[in-house]
């Protein structure tokens, strides 16, 4: 399987004279965002700059401060540390309104915060690709963001190819080893495994393995 093949099924579901969502949902350290900007790339190389946008539900992170106010730091990325009606509201506006920019936020890994506006989803975009933990999950708030989705598909990636690539997130991120595999198999596992119950309810499954993506295998 290729990126090229994918890419050229997600554009499929682009209206001609409109805009259509793919969700790409999966645990944590799946791959989605690489899959998700290849995607998009592939997108654009084939059909225009413009054709194609990228929108990450991590944007809608919520602060540190807000995670301290509700008791949620040590449970970041859990679904409740996210703003999903945000979410849910910004896939809206991105398919309602088709005639102006509408700008994306992102999750900054440095800062450890969300940060506006970093992405954009300019007029011309047919197809936006946004990707996040929770996009399949049958709960208030996510269900509401799916509604806005064509489809979802599921990113499936082996445990333990999952469980290295959080593991060196979290050391990346100014953890030391202890502490990156308290933080993985308390918040990153518990997580991931919510995720996975909403595995059924995706449109797709995609196997990451022997996945050949532009800078190499996957």
């Amino acid at each position: 399987m290729t990126i090229t093949t994918w890419a050229a099924d997600a554009w499929a579901l682009a209206a001609a004279d409109g805009r259509s969502l793919l969700g790409i949902a999966g645990p944590p350290g799946a791959g989605k965002s690489t899959l998700a900007r290849a995607l998009v790339a592939e997108v654009r190389r084939r059909h225009g700059a413009g054709s194609a946008a990228y929108l990450p539900m991590d944007g809608f992170h919520l602060s540190n401060a807000q995670l301290e106010r509700l008791g949620l730091t040590g449970r970041k990325g859990s679904a409740p540390s996210f703003d999903v009606w945000g979410y849910a509201d910004l896939l809206r506006r991105v398919t309602e309104e088709r005639d102006r920019d509408v700008y994306v936020p992102d999750y900054d890994r440095t800062l450890h915060e969300p940060v506006a506006a970093r992405h954009l989803v300019p007029p011309s975009a047919r197809l936006v690709v946004t990707e996040g933990n929770y996009l399949a999950c049958d709960e208030p708030g996510w269900r509401d963001a799916r509604r806005y989705l064509a489809e979802v598909w599921y990113l499936e990636t082996p445990d333990e190819v999952r469980q290295d690539r959080l593991l060196e997130r979290q050391m990346t991120g100014g953890r030391d080893e202890v502490a990156a595999r308290a933080w993985v198999q308390g918040n990153d596992g518990p997580n991931g495994e919510q995720v996975k119950a909403s595995r059924r309810r995706c449109d797709r499954i995609l196997a990451t393995v022997g996945l050949d993506m532009p800078n190499g295998r996957y």
